[in-house]
């Protein structure tokens, strides 16, 4: 493959199309720089049946680029209208389990001699280890020269043959000629490699590595099959003739644990044979170490487990304008102790994991980031995911169309193993636009955002600057707050600015951990239910705070029921009369005692209790009913129990609007517990009250010397 310069066509979704914008510098807009266009199969002519859209984990619609293909069967086609000059053709299709097959290929009504070989046999990847997963990663893709050049305007179609196969999405590109063997190089051929890929070819890679050690080894045009992986790869550059041209067969290329680096890789493609994921095999491009000062560019990596599995030292290693296509498991994972590692200007289809990753696991990923790539479908996490780590960026990137237990992108504290380093320093993102991302748990059963900030097994207390985000139609929440380990542990740090959000699915803003989260002009339309779920888990967690830093239109309102999840498209529903409006809404205290946390008396459980600090009336509890309502009635309680002596506890009734400026609903009254009449008191609210946050501040006890419930319950009813 030629270099991805910015000669390329830039590439851009819009509406569930990707289109070319013409030629821009690579960091005008998110995403990558790219040598093709892409045009998919929905928007073409067919003689098919369009499938989709659908979103649902399993479908083949829902992995399929702007979730919607076009399924053919025997005779049937589909056309494309050529967008650019180009002579070659990628195409992203699906066949049934276990079926193989062929498809014509005709230009402007004429059938090509060649046909595109289509095939199962990557897809359809099972890891029942991996809790919540189904039978995945059901495309492929396969390409073709076509031998002439075709113009814009012109027509390639594709016929089925006999196999049904379901069309995505078709990449068109103007392939440059072979490029020559640079002068002083090593040519694998001189040393025994077989271009024809009949016989191995990998001692005389070995052999021609060693020889060319300072200089470089020339892979010319041709297939090499290596039936081993290299090792003792060092101060030497790796070139072919382009992607297209030179190829080499291997699902295991280089594996070492340690190199003196300035490795140069560049201009090649490396096609395995990996039809299932078993993570205890290296079938990886590169796996562990190609040492300090190295690159990797213009490579076309396709059908391994890993495209880059980095271990050990890295520095300052950069990998630009490859493409990494089909893999079981993640695209790159830069997998602990990166540091200053560039990975920018790639593109990335159909992964089976997290497409981009920094793991931070025995030592941080420090001073990294991934700038300017275009990732679309991985198909079981996350397009680009940052698992601890210190001072990284996330910038500029396109992703499109996650699939299950994933976002578009991904900051969490999710260790999986230990030694774990958190996210720490500042974390960058900024400028990258998520298209159709986010997707259902179904370990959580409810949804992840299009932007996920995780404090999965440890508070996040990182700068986390989340700027200049373009959202355009998840499928349900813009931005997610949340501890997915389901253990409460705060998100902090945080700061949206200068976000856009189109036709978000449910809500703008899903948090569901505590901590805080400061929100400047983000603008959102069409957005499918409301502003905000603001709902902890778990329930007595404490409380997430959204700070409006100024700027914000169009996501005001709050979801008001906490016992359900919003449904795409799904209208606030009006207040059932008889629910209780705290149950399970944020709280918080000016105090508590030991494990008696405010959470405990929003929490439905009236054996649970919330226990201000001892001896120092007066104490508050504060709850967040998340949006305001003509509250007519409140139901205080004790625990149930005859251990709980009767006792009058003075309380005075505050609420606002804003959660800032408080008045006085009712003033400062004893109210009775009594175990003998169940420990419950009721407070008569004033007809003209409306309020969003309820204050109850004691100031007296005769039974304790603190402020107690077990219960607030808040009632629209009198």
């Amino acid at each position: 493959m030629t270099a991805l310069t910015s000669a390329g066509a830039a590439v851009a979704l819009a509406a569930g199309t990707l289109v070319a914008l013409g030629s821009v510098p690579a960091q005008a807009a998110a995403g990558a720089t790219l040598p093709f266009t892409s045009v998919e199969a929905e928007s073409a002519t067919t003689t098919g049946t369009r499938i989709g859209p659908d979103y649902t984990q399993g479908s083949l619609a829902s992995e399929a680029s702007g979730r919607q293909a076009v399924r053919i069967t025997a005779g049937q086609r589909v056309e494309f209208t050529v967008p650019r000059t180009a002579n070659a053709l990628n195409l992203a299709y699906s066949v049934p389990d276990g079926q193989s097959g062929t498809l014509n290929v005709y230009v402007n009504g004429t059938r090509l001699s060649r046909t595109l070989a289509v095939t199962s046999k990557y897809s359809y990847v099972d890891t029942g280890w991996i809790a919540g997963s189904r039978t995945h990663h059901f495309y492929d893709n396969a390409r073709l020269l076509l031998g002439q050049t075709v113009q814009p305007g012109d027509k390639v179609a594709v016929e089925s043959t006999g196999t049904q196969v379901t069309v995505d999405v078709a990449d068109f590109e103007q392939v440059a000629a072979a490029a020559g063997q640079p002068a002083g190089s090593v040519s694998v051929t001189s040393r025994g490699a077989d271009p024809s890929g009949q016989g191995d070819s990998t001692q005389a890679f070995r052999d021609a590595i060693a020889a060319a050690q300072g200089g470089t080894v020339w892979i010319p045009p041709g297939d090499y099959r290596i039936t081993s992986s290299l090792s003792g790869v060092q101060n030497v550059t790796l070139q072919g003739a382009g992607s297209w041209y030179s190829v080499v067969h291997t699902s295991r290329f280089i594996d070492q644990s340690s190199s003196a680096g300035n490795v140069r890789i560049r201009d090649f493609a490396v096609i395995g044979e990996v039809t299932e994921r078993v993570d205890s095999n290296p079938d990886n491009f590169v796996n562990g170490s190609l040492g300090p000062g190295s690159s990797v560019s213009g490579m076309w990596i396709q059908h391994l487990k890993v495209g880059l599995w980095l271990t050990g030292n890295n520095d300052n290693l950069v990998v630009e304008n490859n493409r990494i296509l089909d893999t079981t498991a993640d695209g790159l994972n830069l997998n602990g102790n990166a540091r200053g590692v560039r990975v920018r200007n790639n593109f990335l289809r159909n992964q089976g994991d997290d497409a981009l990753a920094m793991w931070s696991l025995y030592a941080p990923d420090t001073n990294s980031s991934f700038d300017n790539n275009t990732i679309t479908q991985p198909n079981l996490a996350n397009g680009i995911a940052v698992y601890g780590g210190t001072d990284i960026a996330v910038r500029n990137n396109l992703v499109s169309d996650t699939n299950a237990l994933g976002s578009g992108i991904a900051i969490s504290n999710q260790k999986f193993l230990d030694p774990f380093s958190p996210l720490a320093g500042t974390i960058t993102v900024d400028g990258n636009t998520l298209v159709r991302t986010g997707a259902i748990n179904p370990n959580w059963n409810h949804p992840m955002g299009a932007l996920r900030v995780d404090s999965y097994d440890s508070a996040i207390n990182a700068t986390v600057n989340i700027t200049n985000t373009t959202v355009t139609d998840s499928p349900y929440s813009a931005f997610e707050f949340v501890s997915g380990g389901g253990q409460g542990h705060p998100v902090r740090g945080v700061t949206v600015s200068g976000a856009t959000v189109r036709n978000t699915g449910t809500v703008v803003v899903q948090a569901e951990a505590q901590g805080a989260a400061t929100f400047r002009d983000v603008t959102a339309t069409q957005v499918g239910a409301a502003g905000v779920y603001n709902c902890p888990y778990p329930a007595n967690s404490g409380a997430f705070t959204l700070t409006d830093g100024g700027g914000n239109s169009g996501w005001s309102s709050t979801w008001s029921d906490c016992s359900t999840w919003p449904q795409p498209g799904q209208s606030n529903p009006q207040p059932d009369p008889n629910r209780n409006l705290a149950k399970g809404r944020p709280a918080t205290a000016t105090g508590s005692q030991d494990v008696y946390t405010p959470g405990k008396a929003v929490d439905g459980d009236a054996n649970s209790y919330w226990e201000s600090a001892n001896n120092a009336f007066p104490q508050s509890l504060t709850v967040d009913l998340g949006s305001t309502y003509a509250v007519r009635r409140l139901v205080l309680k004790l625990p149930p129990s005859s251990a709980w002596g009767a006792r009058t506890e003075t309380v005075t009734v505050l609420g606002s609007s804003d959660g800032s400026s408080f008045s006085t609903v009712v003033g400062a009254q004893g109210y009775r517990f009594d175990p003998a009449t169940g420990n419950t008191a009721t407070v008569t609210l004033p007809a003209s009250t409306n309020l969003r946050h309820l204050r109850l501040t004691v100031t007296g006890n005769t039974g304790w010397p603190a402020g107690q419930f077990s219960e607030v319950e808040a009632y629209l009813t009198s």
